[in-house]
């Protein structure tokens, strides 16, 4: 039996959409995806509403990941104001089953069940993930994403969690003015207000003062476009600083959850991804003093699937509802 369905990866900035089947030996496809600001729309129902007037009829069962704790029935999203009501969404996307799980738990899905192709070496021992133990799903991107996947012996379970939301810990008198700068505006800094897309401006322009030079105009976008493009030696320095303060807290989660290996996910992880082993990421990741040779025994990839989320929240509904395999 093929079971079909809507799977919907809901972040900070945009909400992807795809159409998914589910076949009889469990295979996942995935229909191309509508990516659509959620700035354009007032609620998931509008947005889900407006994806079912660009393809037609929608399947009554959906798989939702969404960028929040996915506790209690009101659930506000983090960096987005729309709000979802759990127990009415059969109602109001009109749907007969679904799963709502957070997104990176969807992401630690996804990688729950990647085939070798979906995962590229990035740094450490070029060895597969074990088969158990701790595996830590990090993801930058409007925040920062983090996600346990503990193994036993074939059997997976999956831990949402809000890593990104632990307290920056600055390692030198650069990081110290990042913080600094922050602490004028937040009461209280966070690791994603560093390590995120947004937190690339904020190391641009701590950089720019120290070196007296002109911030770069234009939206954060912009900046990433820059910085990508080594056009800009301030936005250069600004991409290295990044994945050195991405490698520290990589380490810092894969210390608190095992010590274990580390898988780096989401949009601007894909983009910057391969290029982090020339940003002083592992560097980084190892630096953990009487640790460090535990470190580096730790092997770091990388989800090459365009499309994590929407793959993993399919994912946790074949589990959820064995019938669908």
């Amino acid at each position: 039996m093929t079971t079909s369905l809507v799977a919907a990866d809901i972040g900070g900035t945009h909400a992807r959409f795809a159409l998914a089947e589910i076949g009889a030996d469990g295979a996942i496809s995935l229909d191309a995806p509508v990516k659509m600001p959620c700035a354009d729309h007032g609620s998931l129902q509008m947005a889900w509403d407006a994806f079912g007037r660009h393809v037609g009829p929608l399947p009554r069962a959906a798989a939702l990941a969404i960028a929040a704790p996915v506790r209690g029935d009101t659930i506000r999203m983090t960096n987005n104001p729309w709000i979802v009501r759990r127990k009415a969404i059969g109602e109001a996307l009109g749907v007969d089953s679904h799963i709502l799980i957070n997104d990176f738990a969807a992401v630690a899905h996804a990688v729950g069940v990647a085939t070798p192709a979906m995962l590229a070496h990035l740094a450490g021992p070029d060895i597969p993930l074990p088969e158990s133990g701790t595996v830590s799903v990090i993801g930058p991107g409007t925040g920062l994403g983090v996600a346990l996947l503990s193994r036993n012996n074939g059997t997976s379970q999956i831990i949402s969690t809000e890593g990104g939301h632990t307290d920056f810990a600055p390692l030198d008198e650069i990081e110290d003015r990042m913080l600094a700068r922050l602490r004028k505006q937040h009461d209280r800094v966070s690791v994603e207000r560093i390590v995120s897309g947004p937190g690339f401006r904020t190391i641009m322009e701590v950089l720019a003062d120290i070196d007296g030079v002109a911030m770069p105009k234009g939206d954060d976008k912009a900046l990433w476009t820059l910085a990508l493009s080594g056009e800009s030696s301030l936005a250069s320095a600004a991409l290295r600083r990044f994945g050195m303060c991405l490698g520290s807290v990589a380490g810092d989660i894969a210390l608190c959850h095992g010590p274990g290996p580390v898988v780096i996910a989401g949009g601007l992880g894909l983009r910057i991804g391969m290029r982090l082993k020339d940003l002083g990421f592992h560097d980084r990741f190892v630096a953990k003093g009487r640790y460090r040779a535990i470190m580096e025994d730790l092997p770091i990839k990388l989800v090459t699937h365009p499309e994590p989320g929407l793959y993993g929240a399919v994912s946790a509904y074949a589990q959820a509802n064995p019938v669908a395999r």
